[in-house]
C-alpha cells in the first residue's frame, strides 16, 4: 500500500512540474535559453505559438468542404476532351501512360482502349466554363467558382487518398483539416462546436468512411469532428436520460467537473480539461441543436432552390441546407460527405444518377450563402479524392463503360471565400492523363486553404513525440493564381 501511494506521489509530483512548468520566472529564464526568440516581440512569432489567432487578415472565416467520397471522373465532370470523340477504341499510348502505378483491378489488363465520355459538355458564365450536362445547376452558378483541373496525388487507392486529403497524410492519425482549424482559430459560437460534419450516400458504388477523417489525432479531442446526423437523435446521447430534470443535469455535469478538475491538479493531464469541455458543449447543445434542426423558418422559396429532398433528414440536399444554418452559426469548419462516386462500370449511367443527386443542393448552397451575404467569407469547396482513368476498365462499349482510379490529375471546384471566381485554373494533356500546366499537390491546396482562412500553414505546428507536426507536412506551397 505504502509503495502505492508513493508512486502515485512521484507520478503527480513528475506530470505536475511538466504540466505547471509554464509559469514562474524560473520557466520564463528556462524558456529563453531554449528558444533564443521566444521573447523578441516579433507578431508572426508570438500568433504562430498562440492557437486562436490568425496570422493575418483572412479572407474566410468558415469552410463547407462537399467531399465527393469515391473520386468522381473529371472527364463527365469539368474536364473537356472534345478531340478524344475521334479516337475512341484506340490504344491509350505508352508515352501518355509512362508505365503509371496501376490498381489491382487494372494490372492485369493487357490493353487500354480510350473510352472518350459519351456525356457532352455546354459553357457557361461570361469565360465559358465546360460543365458536363450531368451538371447543369452547377453551370449555372460558373461566375462564382473556380474550377481547378490540376490536382494531383501520390496516393492509387480510397481510404489512403481520402486520408490524404483530410489530414495531409496517407496513413491515419494526423489530425484531420477540421481538427487544425478547430485548433488554429478557435471557434465562433459557444453553444455548437467549431468541427462538424454530415454524411449522405448517394445511388452508387459506396466506399466506407471512417471517424479518423475528422479525428483529433494528437491534438485534443475537444477538436474532432461532432457527427451530425438525420433523424429523432441528430446526436448522439446528447438527451438526458429519461426522469432526469435539467436541474440535476446540471449538479451532476457540476460533480463531474469537480472531480476531473481534482485529477487534472493532481496529474496536469490536458484531456482530462478537454473532457470538462466537452461535458459542458454536450449540455449546451441541448439548446442549440433542436434549434438548428428545426426547418420551420426556411421559406418555400429556400426549400425549392434546394429541392424538395431538403426536408428529408440525411440527404445531401438536406445536409447542404443544414451546412448553411451551421455557418451562420459561425461553426469553423463544416465537413460534409457523399458517397456513391466509385463507377468501374456503367459509369454513365450510375454517375448520372449519383450526380443528380448533388448537382441542384451543391448550386443552391453556393446561390443561398451569395444572396444571404456569406459567400465573400464562407469558403466552399467541391471535389473527390483522385481522377478517373481515360482507358476504360472492364466492358468496353461506347455508352457503357467504366474507369479506374487516377491520381495524376482530377478537377474540383471552389467558391466565395477570397476564391478568384468565374475561372479555370490549370490544363492537362489532350487525354486527361497528365498535367502541362499548373499543377496543384494536395499539399498545396492545403496551404492556400490555410491561406485564405489567415492561417500560415508553415507556422500551425503541434508538438508530438519529439516531432513538430503540420497539416502540410513538410512541403506544401500557395497557389495564387486561384486567390482573389
Amino acid at each position: 500500500m505504502q509503495k502505492e501511494i508513493l508512486e502515485s506521489k512521484l507520478n503527480i509530483n513528475r506530470r505536475a512540474f511538466f504540466s505547471k512548468m509554464s509559469i514562474g520566472i524560473g520557466s520564463l529564464a528556462l524558456g529563453s535559453l531554449l528558444i533564443p526568440d521566444l521573447f523578441k516581440g516579433d507578431e508572426d512569432d508570438v500568433a504562430a505559438m498562440i492557437p486562436g489567432l490568425s496570422h493575418f487578415a483572412p479572407k474566410a472565416k468558415r469552410i463547407i468542404y462537399l467531399f465527393q467520397s469515391g473520386a468522381p471522373s473529371q472527364l463527365e465532370t469539368f474536364d473537356y476532351k472534345p478531340n478524344l470523340r475521334a479516337m475512341f477504341g484506340q490504344e491509350l499510348p505508352p508515352s501518355i501512360r509512362q508505365g503509371q502505378r496501376l490498381t489491382g483491378m487494372t494490372s492485369g489488363q493487357t490493353s487500354f482502349p480510350l473510352a472518350p465520355s459519351a456525356i457532352n459538355f455546354k459553357q457557361y458564365g461570361q469565360n465559358g466554363t465546360w460543365i458536363s450536362d450531368f451538371f447543369p445547376h452547377i453551370g449555372k452558378i460558373a461566375d462564382d467558382i473556380c474550377v481547378i483541373r490540376t490536382l494531383n496525388t501520390e496516393a492509387i487507392n480510397h481510404d489512403p487518398a481520402i486520408t490524404f486529403f483530410q489530414t495531409g497524410n496517407q496513413q491515419s492519425g494526423r489530425p484531420s483539416m477540421g481538427a487544425w482549424m478547430s485548433y488554429g482559430l478557435g471557434s465562433e459560437n459557444e453553444n455548437l462546436p467549431a468541427f462538424m460534419v454530415l454524411t449522405s450516400r448517394g445511388k452508387g458504388n459506396s466506399q466506407g468512411l471512417y471517424a479518423h477523417l475528422w479525428g483529433s489525432g494528437f491534438l485534443d479531442s475537444v477538436h474532432q469532428g461532432v457527427m451530425l446526423r438525420g433523424g429523432k437523435d441528430p446526436v448522439l446521447y446528447l438527451k438526458d436520460p429519461e426522469g432526469m430534470s435539467q436541474l440535476e443535469r446540471r449538479r451532476m455535469l457540476d460533480q463531474i467537473a469537480e472531480l476531473n478538475q481534482n485529477s487534472y491538479d493532481k496529474i496536469g493531464d490536458p484531456e482530462t480539461m478537454a473532457r470538462i469541455q466537452q461535458y459542458e458543449m454536450a449540455y449546451r447543445m441541448q439548446t442549440s441543436v433542436p434549434e438548428l434542426m428545426d426547418l420551420k423558418d426556411e421559406s418555400d422559396y429556400t426549400v425549392k432552390l434546394y429541392g424538395p429532398d431538403c426536408l428529408v433528414p440525411g440527404t445531401y440536399a438536406s445536409n447542404c441546407l443544414m451546412a448553411r444554418r451551421l455557418a451562420e452559426r459561425g461553426v469553423r469548419f463544416i465537413q460534409l460527405y457523399h458517397q456513391g462516386w466509385d463507377q468501374h462500370g456503367n459509369l454513365p449511367n450510375e454517375m448520372g444518377g449519383q450526380a443528380k443527386d448533388v448537382d441542384q443542393a451543391s448550386a443552391a448552397l453556393v446561390t443561398d450563402l451569395k444572396q444571404r451575404g456569406l459567400l465573400e467569407d464562407t469558403l466552399v469547396i467541391w471535389g473527390g479524392e483522385f481522377g478517373r482513368t481515360v482507358y476504360c476498365q472492364g466492358n468496353f462499349q461506347a455508352d457503357n463503360y467504366g474507369r479506374d482510379h487516377h491520381p495524376r490529375c482530377f478537377s474540383i471546384w471552389m467558391a466565395g471565400g477570397g476564391i478568384k471566381p468565374g475561372i479555370t485554373y490549370g490544363e492537362t494533356d489532350d487525354f486527361s492523363y497528365n498535367i502541362v500546366r499548373d499543377p496543384v499537390h494536395i499539399h498545396d491546396f492545403q496551404a492556400t486553404i490555410m491561406n485564405l482562412m489567415g492561417i500560415d500553414h508553415e507556422k500551425l505546428i503541434f508538438k508530438h513525440q519529439g516531432r513538430r507536426y503540420r497539416l502540410t507536412d513538410v512541403s506544401g506551397k500557395l497557389v495564387p493564381g486561384i486567390i482573389a
